[in-house]
């Protein structure tokens, strides 16, 4: 188990720009995506790309892509620390800084300079895949299970949970975060998990 300390928090960067730039309101990728979310939808509507009976099942593959995304790059990207210094120190700044500071609240979301790059990525790809008929709304429903994503993400850490889904959620990835780090990858689901056969139950 790794070291971990709760309640404080650390500098990530010695280059006072990057310092600045990794640290995050929570409220930021709900602010930046839901009005591209709504722009995209308002333009296909506009231009005749929308179907009223494809849109709701393209958003709906775009909302389950990103849960699969979501699962994999937390398995699989955020926890690789490599073999060399550089390698760790990408990790460190990727997902290490979290598991040793998990109540640092202005770093529970991603920044700017991480999620644009990406959101500009997919958006090409797709306008070069052409059928923006499913594509805008595929993009749209990818879009909003990322700011889902984000938002539980910070709520499991930083909000006592009022609901059942809540509690359940928060030991999901307090389980992750303190008794089995292979394991609980899923942070705004469980059931990727469990097919995966990565879930466990932390108890109460």
């Amino acid at each position: 188990m790794k070291a971990y300390f709760r309640d404080s928090s650390a500098r990530m960067f010695e280059n006072s720009f990057l310092e600045a730039c990794s640290k995050v309101h929570p409220a930021i990728p709900a602010i930046v995506y839901l009005p591209l979310i709504a722009a995209v939808l308002v333009y296909g509507g506009l231009h005749g790309e929308l179907s009223w009976t494809l849109t709701p099942v393209a958003a709906i593959a775009g909302w389950v892509t990103w849960c699969f995304a979501e699962y994999g790059i937390h398995r699989v990207v955020f926890h690789w620390e490599g073999n060399s210094p550089l390698t760790r120190r990408i990790h460190d700044i990727a997902h290490g800084y979290h598991h040793r500071y998990p109540d640092d609240e202005k770093r529970l979301v991603m920044p700017l300079g991480a999620s644009v790059p990406l959101a500009v990525l997919l958006s090409s790809t797709l306008y070069f895949a052409g059928h923006p008929v499913f594509t805008l709304p595929y993009f749209c429903g990818i879009v909003a299970g990322y700011v889902f994503y984000d938002t539980v993400h910070w709520a499991t850490h930083y909000r006592a949970p009022k609901t059942e889904w809540g509690k359940a959620m928060r030991a999901h990835h307090m389980a992750h975060h303190f008794a089995v780090h292979d394991r609980n990858f899923g942070i705004s689901h469980r059931w990727v998990d469990r097919l995966m056969g990565t879930f466990s139950k932390r108890r109460a």
